[in-house]
């Protein structure tokens, strides 16, 4: 682990921050409505971080009158007592606290995560009999929405609660809501966090969530797909070198990439269809891996995705599938597979949504992968419409950044190794299209020399 990021904020006691408000009444002589306001802007002016910090009028309340405050001393009251049990009031509790940590831009869960809350559930947590599923859900429920920020997290860990976690999901792996609720924190819990996604996987999670993926169950799951995604994502700044890929290799090698391709299976029926797909990339992390997605049928329910999609007119799906398959594509061989059953479906799929340039630039994406030194592929691609594509595209969004450039550089990918490309693409009119993005985005700029010099022209750079 490194040190923390050089812009992170100093912090402040509750008990600090009051004093400091009570000298802006004393010493300056403010009424209390100003000496608040003076203590909050110059202390945020100082780069104090005031998150997690009761902010009340002397006068007028007090800490103890915040209500997160309040529900988190009487869940600590029923919890000390060892004679109470887990019962419907500290379950009303748990409610309680997730209701007001879950307010939108209350900063209730940087209060609650700061004064204990975090300790105090996984505290709860461990009290919970086996069978009383309804205060594990509500417990889980608040502890994931606790879990926002690097302390919070480290609370967590420091609290023993990644065991903790996998115990109360390996009991109750066959509940919907325990799976839901406890999946949802494993992701809230690894966020950007290198050691807690360590700790995870010596428990050897990936075993777990193979299990749950088997689970038969007409419940939606959809924080387990969350979970993959995070734990396979290098999020932490503090690290130089995540452990990520490796976990990947994991996943694939006990089948958690298999398992994925068949929750694609039941197409946009499913409406977890967009997570598990964003899951199966996140596991696709090298050709054996990509190869073995596609024997397991992989890319066909992903390109019959892509047909229903285009029926129904969902763009998530679209875009999310494409860049899968873009992912997929990294295996020459899938490549070649793609080519042959996809690339009419993919034109077909840009008419479907010529008016999104958002779809437009996936499939442009897709395209330049499949055509990379692929002269065959790229010659396919042209025969199929994809420089029709690329030059409507950058005619009809001359402002959409990302669209122009992946024009640019799929454009490249047709005709670098393919001079009869050259010729159709510059008969159609493209050299106006990229010179106009290249002089028009700073983004587009080397991407679209690359595309004039590979077009063959001579005065690419100007």
């Amino acid at each position: 682990m490194g040190p923390p990021p050089k812009n992170a904020g100093r912090t402040i006691s509750q008990e600090a921050f009051d004093e400091v408000v009570k000298e802006n009444i004393d010493d300056l002589g403010m009424d209390p409505t100003e000496a608040l306001q003076d203590a909050i802007e110059t202390l945020t002016l100082q780069g104090v971080d005031l998150s997690g910090i009761v902010t009340c009028v002397p006068g007028e309340g007090s800490v103890k009158d915040n209500p997160v405050i309040q529900c988190l001393d009487r869940l600590n009251q029923l919890n000390s007592d060892p004679n109470n049990q887990i019962g419907d009031e500290i379950v009303d509790g748990l409610d309680k606290l997730s209701e007001l940590c879950n307010s939108e831009g209350s900063g209730n869960s940087a209060i609650a995560s700061r004064n204990g809350a975090v300790e105090l559930i996984c505290s709860i947590c461990s009290r919970v009999p086996t069978g009383c599923q309804r205060a594990l859900v509500s417990a889980l429920k608040a502890m994931a929405s606790l879990l926002h920020d690097l302390q919070s997290r480290e609370a967590f860990r420091a609290s023993g609660g990644p065991r903790l976690l996998l115990g109360v999901l390996t009991d109750g792996v066959e509940n919907i809501d325990i799976l839901s609720s406890g999946f949802a924190v494993v992701a809230a819990a690894a966020t950007c966090n290198e050691v807690i996604k360590e700790s995870f996987m010596e428990l050897k999670i990936d075993e777990l969530i193979l299990r749950a993926l088997s689970v038969k169950s007409e419940g939606i799951v959809e924080s387990l797909y969350d979970s993959i995604r995070v734990l396979l994502t290098p999020d932490d700044s503090r690290v130089l070198a995540s452990q990520v890929y490796g976990y990947a290799r994991k996943f694939a090698k006990i089948g958690i990439a298999g398992a994925l391709v068949d929750s694609l299976c039941a197409g946009l029926s499913s409406p977890t269809l967009v997570s598990a797909s964003i899951a199966l990339k996140a596991v696709a992390v090298n050709d054996e891996i990509c190869t073995t997605i596609s024997e397991n049928g992989g890319i066909d329910a992903v390109l019959q995705c892509i047909d229903d999609s285009s029926e129904q007119g969902n763009k998530t799906v679209a875009k999310v599938c494409c860049s899968l398959l873009t992912k997929l594509a990294g295996s020459d061989t899938n490549k070649s597979i793609i080519v042959q059953k996809g690339m009419d479906r993919l034109i077909k799929l840009s008419g479907r949504f010529s008016d999104d340039p958002s779809v437009l630039q996936e499939i442009m994406s897709l395209i330049s992968v499949l055509s990379l030194r692929s002269p065959e592929n790229a010659a396919r691609a042209i025969e199929a419409g994809a420089g029709e594509l690329a030059i409507q595209a950058m005619q009809n969004f001359p402002a959409a950044q990302q669209l122009q450039r992946n024009s640019c550089l799929m454009i490249r990918n047709l005709v670098v190794r393919n001079p009869e490309n050259r010729t159709i693409m510059l008969n159609s009119g493209v050299e106006k299209c990229i010179r106009k993005a290249k002089q028009t985005h700073a983004s587009c700029k080397e991407a679209a020399t690359d595309a004039l010099r590979d077009l063959g022209l001579d005065d690419y750079n100007l």
